[in-house]
Parts: structure tokens; C-alpha cells; sequence
């Protein structure tokens, strides 16, 4: 049973931690004076830690970070834009790792060969290898290309490099993982074909590049087109985390020379088993397949518009297929390398003040089953890029075939806008892909056809892209947390330099006002 405490009992008696600050009962004043100098120095130590705090605190706020989300269904152009704020914030990094591209580009370069053989062939059965966000559901019958079977023979070697190459890329949650070992990649370690020359021409060897056993074998090099390969219709993806840039760059491999009494540059071109010697190879069976009148005719019956695609380079083969080769900004600006995981790059940024601005911008995932990342990045963002690809009205969602690509982006759109933890968020929005959009409707697709409440309205570019800014405008308006949020709206093609370069510099203006804005320091 607890007693009351007796009246005039003092606190010190009844609180324990009064009793444990009280001086020792038996203490010298020798020791009372160590014990307040001790007291002194530690009292002295938690003043400076706060202040410490305090000053941070307050540097941080006169020196405001930034952070930016860039939004979006995947292949909507969230990559390309982060790409354009690095070639205009850190141009310098940028085309360092320019050269690590050229396995992308390659790739992008195969896939699309391999793409027109499997849709021109005719043992294709297209219901089961088509790519729904791209091609028609149904196989159309139309006419034979003539030159298919010489066309098929003399680009077989590709179906080889592009599985060597995806093997070099993907991310360990796709095909099978990778290490690296830089300073070059050591190009035999992929091939399953006999190439000479394993070390190099000044005499040292090769860095060693492994990767694990394949768990499943892949297609024999020789198989049929109409092969169940994974690598050809799934995604090529890299981890975040994964350091193919560095193992690809061939930085050192550059700067060495071919022997001691020579000045002459080795590179990617001397060693026998890059790939570059199979698409020049290839390069003339390339360009006339692409040329060919017939391929024209039959990729038109089978409403494939491969010139839609992301990593399209099939109008430039000759320039990429040349054994020296050197991507250019706007090739790694079009390169189409699919990210899992949130990808980040910090600039430092002048204000309007001329005062440095830390800016993070993050590249999150787009496709479905990653949109659930997100979330975590909406407590502290300043502000959200959304991005809508809206030349996409006629295609399916990789994902899920059964839904059109601008109808989920309208659906993804309103659940942003309308999410109240982004109430006090900036944000703008990206119609993208005007360029595909324009060409497509000069071609004489309807948007009607796919999205029939466009109605009786006139199928020209005005008109389609002033509907898809009233419709995207008027959701933000009804759904959105914060009806007093300004919207800005900006048509773009962010693969064209010159023209995002501006927006982006319009758009970072009115983010860091807004930003400053909020903190009052304005």
C-alpha cells in the first residue's frame, strides 16, 4: 500500500533524479571544486553542440536545398529530362560518360532490326511476340517481304550480339547479374563465338569481367526468329546501383597507346571482339531492310510504327555502325536504358540572387509495380515534373494491354494532383513527345478512333494538343488538394535540346521563387 507523502517532505527527497544530481554526503572540497569543473566543461560542451545546431539550422536555410520528382508512366521521358538538367548543370560529367553509351545505343540499334525480322516474318505469330504498347493485337494479313529470307541470314549475326549485350546490361533482376572489374570490358566474356585476340596489342591483359551461370540456357544462335528468348521482348534494365558506366567508359583503354614507338591511340576498334565489328558488318543488310519498299509496306498492314519507339537510331545506322564511333549528346539523350529502383543527381544551382541552390532530382520508376516508390519522396519535395507522353493516345501500357497509355497518364495525373501531402507542392507539367504526336497525325491517325470523346473536333495538330491541355488542366482544377496551386503547362520534346533547355530554365526560375518564397526570404 503506497503512504502519502508527508507535507513537508522536500522534493529533492522524493524526486530520484534530484537525488542522483545531489553532491556526495561525503564530498572534500577538493572534490566539490573537480565535480563543478566538470559540471562547467559539460554544460559548456552541450552549448556549443546546440549552437552547432542552431548554425547549421540557420545555414541551411540561407542556403535552401531543393528537391525536384520527376513523374510519370515508364518511357514517358522522365530519363531524357534528368539527362537535360545534367548536360545543362553538369555538362562536363555528361559527356564523360558518353562513350559508356555506345553498348545502349547498340542495343537499342539491334532491338530494333530484330523488332521489323520478327514483325515481317512469316512464321511470326504475332500474338504472342508483339510489343502491346506498340503493335496491333491481331495478326494482319498482307503481303510477303521478298527479300525476308536474305535479310534473315545475312543479320543473324545480331541475334548473338544482342544477347551478348543484354547479358553486359541487365540488372540482376531481369536476366542474370554482372560484375565488372574496370578500367575496359572485356567483350569475350559475353560471346559464345570463337574471336582472337584476347589480349591486347601492347602486350598486357585483359581485365577479367565474369558474370554467374545463366540459370536457363539461352536461344542457340541459330534458332528460329520466332524464339522464346526472354531478351526479346522483356525490358533491358540496369539496378541503380550497378556501375555499368564505369565499366563501359574505356577511359584508360583511350589514353594508351598501340606500342612504344607510336603515338597512335588504341581503341575500341583494334580489339576484334567489340561489338562494333558486327554491326558495321551488318550495317548495308540494315540500311536496305529499313529502305526496302516491301519491309515500308508491311510495317504499315501491321500498324508498327517503330519510329515511335524509345532508342530509335535506325535513320543514322551508317554514323553508329562506323568502327569509331563516338555517341554525340543528342544519341545519349535518345539511348533508351530502362532504370529499376530511384535514380539521383545533385546540382549546384545559382539563384536569382546569384546564391548557390543545392538541387536533388529524382528519377523514380514509372511502370506499375514501381509507382508504389513514390511515396516517400512526397514529404519534403519542393516540386513535381510531371511528364505525359501524349503522342501515346493509340497505344497499350506494356504492362497491362488492355489499358491506353494516355488514359492511365490521366489517371496517374489525378491521383497526384489531388494527393494532400503534395498540397503545398509546385507543379508543372510536361506534354511530351509533341514531335511523335505531330507526325502521327500528319500520317493520318485519329485520335477519335482512340479516345472517342474527342468527338467531331478537327484531327490537326492545334486542335489535339489545345484538347489534351484543356483536359489535363481541367482535372487539375476539379481534383487537385490545393485549388489555389498554379498549374504551368508546357508542350515539349525532351529530346530536343535547345527547346527543354529554355523551359527547364524556366521552370527551375520559378521553382527557386517559390522555394524561396516559402522560406521567407523574400
Amino acid at each position: 500500500m503506497l503512504l502519502p507523502l508527508e507535507p513537508n517532505r522536500r522534493r529533492s527527497l522524493s524526486d530520484p533524479l534530484s537525488a542522483v544530481l545531489q553532491p556526495p554526503q561525503n564530498e572534500t572540497p577538493a572534490d566539490r571544486v573537480r565535480r563543478l569543473d566538470a559540471e562547467f566543461e559539460a554544460k559548456r560542451v552541450s552549448d556549443s553542440i546546440d549552437e552547432m545546431l542552431k548554425s547549421e539550422k540557420k545555414e541551411k536555410r540561407m542556403k535552401p536545398e531543393v528537391k525536384i520528382l520527376l513523374l510519370g508512366q515508364s518511357e514517358s521521358g522522365k530519363s531524357t529530362t534528368l539527362k537535360q538538367f545534367q548536360l545543362m548543370h553538369a555538362p562536363a560529367a555528361f559527356r564523360a560518360d558518353r562513350l559508356a553509351w555506345r553498348a545502349v545505343i547498340y542495343l537499342n540499334l539491334v532491338r530494333s532490326i530484330r523488332r521489323i525480322l520478327d514483325a515481317i516474318s512469316p512464321d511470326t505469330d504475332q500474338d504472342d511476340d508483339a510489343d502491346p504498347a506498340t503493335t496491333p493485337t491481331r495478326r494482319t494479313a498482307g503481303m510477303r517481304v521478298a527479300r525476308f529470307d536474305q535479310y534473315r541470314v545475312a543479320l543473324e549475326p545480331l541475334r548473338e550480339l544482342e544477347d551478348r549485350l543484354i547479358r553486359m546490361l541487365s540488372s540482376p533482376d531481369e536476366i542474370e547479374p554482372v560484375r565488372v572489374a574496370p578500367p575496359k570490358p572485356d567483350w569475350n566474356a559475353y560471346t559464345t563465338v570463337n574471336y582472337h585476340g584476347t589480349t591486347a596489342k601492347n602486350g598486357r591483359p585483359s581485365p577479367v569481367i565474369t558474370i554467374p551461370r545463366s540459370r536457363k540456357p539461352l536461344p542457340s544462335p541459330g534458332g528460329s526468329s520466332n524464339s522464346s528468348s526472354k531478351s526479346k521482348n522483356a525490358e533491358v534494365s540496369v539496378h541503380t546501383t550497378s556501375n555499368w558506366k564505369k565499366a563501359f567508359s574505356l577511359g584508360n583503354r583511350l589514353r594508351s597507346t598501340k606500342g612504344a614507338h607510336t603515338n597512335e591511340i588504341e581503341g575500341w576498334w583494334d580489339d576484334p571482339s567489340d561489338p562494333v565489328h558486327v554491326v558495321h558488318a551488318c550495317a548495308q543488310p540494315m540500311i536496305a531492310l529499313w529502305k526496302d519498299p516491301g519491309v515500308k509496306q508491311r510495317l504499315r498492314e501491321l500498324k508498327l510504327r517503330i519510329e515511335e519507339s524509345s532508342g530509335f537510331f535506325l535513320d543514322e545506322i551508317s554514323r553508329i555502325t562506323a568502327l569509331r564511333y563516338f555517341p554525340t549528346d543528342q544519341d545519349v539523350l535518345k539511348a533508351r536504358l530502362k532504370t529499376l529502383g530511384v535514380v539521383e543527381h545533385s546540382f549546384s544551382i545559382p539563384d536569382t540572387d546569384r546564391k548557390t541552390i543545392e538541387w536533388k532530382v529524382y528519377d523514380v520508376g514509372g511502370a506499375r509495380n514501381q509507382r508504389a516508390a513514390w511515396a516517400p519522396y512526397f514529404d519534403d519535395v519542393n516540386a513535381i515534373i510531371f511528364l505525359a507522353p501524349i503522342s501515346a493516345f493509340d497505344q497499350m501500357l506494356a504492362e497491362d494491354p488492355r489499358a491506353n497509355r494516355l488514359e492511365d497518364s490521366f489517371l496517374l495525373w489525378k491521383a497526384v494532383v489531388s494527393n494532400r501531402l503534395l498540397t503545398n507542392v509546385s507543379i508543372v507539367l510536361f506534354l511530351n513527345k509533341i514531335d511523335l504526336l505531330q507526325a502521327k497525325l500528319n500520317s493520318g491517325v485519329r485520335l477519335r478512333d482512340h479516345m472517342p470523346n474527342y468527338g467531331d473536333r478537327p484531327n490537326d495538330y492545334e486542335n489535339v494538343t489545345k484538347y489534351f491541355y484543356n483536359k489535363f488542366g481541367s482535372v487539375h482544377q476539379e481534383f487537385s488538394a490545393n485549388k489555389e496551386r498554379e498549374l504551368r503547362i508546357h508542350f515539349t520534346s525532351v529530346t530536343d535540346t535547345r527547346r527543354t533547355a529554355t523551359i527547364i530554365k524556366n521552370v527551375r526560375d520559378i521553382i527557386i521563387t517559390a522555394n524561396l518564397k516559402s522560406l521567407n526570404l523574400m
